[in-house]
């Protein structure tokens, strides 16, 4: 029973490894505009009405998109969140969610876009959609495993984690969307002046032992972030300094 019990355990051990590298290939098979129609029925729960800031907002990822070359079909549409929440982050469909605690956070508003830019290569890169299909396939083999409905395990799966839900990216894909967001910086403003600002902010939170928001738990430490963000910057000859552009519209609390 228990050579069998371990090779049971040796086996999920490697489906679930099997399963969560292969999510970024079968993901890429799917049509944007599937994920488009998952995240229809999370949108209404964002309930996040117009205003100014929502549409700077807007504007601005969009002036940043037109510089990343995102393939044909693909949109990103911002809600804007009034709250104190400092965190940004992408989802399902081309959805990104911004706090307002966030928007406080930053001192102008290239600091803002090296964030937006950020987020707009997550949906670029189809990272919503893999780390959904992730969640969702290693779910469900152990379900199998554990002799629970699939099927009904998947759904749940599909519905904690839609369009209200954070979800997680590997430190290799936080990664190339830092690159990415820079290079979108570059091209926008011709400089990347403050990329760093936001990181710096959450460096001076992590050296108080406080708690960061679930856009920088997964990503490297922001003394080495803020190093390969200069580094990037060196390697492209992209300047460091630039004349700041300050934010169109002020974020207060309603």
């Amino acid at each position: 029973m228990l050579i069998l019990g371990g090779g049971l355990i040796a086996l999920a051990v490697a489906l679930v490894t099997l399963l969560s590298w292969s999510a970024q290939y079968l993901a890429a098979w799917i049509p944007f505009s599937y994920e488009q129609d998952m995240a229809s029925s999370y949108v209404d729960k964002l309930d996040t009405p117009a205003s100014p800031m929502q549409s700077y907002l807007q504007r601005l990822a969009d002036g940043l998109a037109d510089k990343m070359d995102l393939p044909a079909g693909m949109t990103v549409t911002v809600h804007y969140v009034d709250s104190d929440t400092v965190n940004a982050f992408a989802t399902l469909g081309g959805h990104m969610v911004i706090y307002r605690g966030l928007v406080q956070a930053t001192p102008s508003e290239n600091a803002l876009a090296m964030v937006i830019g950020h987020e707009i290569a997550h949906i670029k890169h189809r990272d919503p959609i893999i780390a959904l299909g992730r969640g969702v396939l290693v779910g469900s083999v152990l379900a199998v495993l554990a002799g629970v409905n699939g099927n009904s395990l998947a759904g749940k799966l599909l519905g904690d984690a839609g369009l209200l839900t954070t979800l997680h990216f590997s430190r290799r894909q936080e990664s190339e969307a830092d690159r990415a967001g820079l290079e979108a910086l570059a091209l926008y403003y011709g400089h990347v002046a403050d990329a760093g600002k936001i990181f710096e902010h959450f460096r001076a939170q992590e050296k108080h032992g406080l708690s960061l928001p679930a856009f920088f738990r997964t990503h490297p430490a922001s003394d080495n972030r803020l190093e390969t963000l200069r580094t990037i910057a060196r390697q492209h000859g992209w300047s460091l300094k630039g004349e700041l552009t300050p934010l169109a519209v002020r974020a207060e609390k309603s």
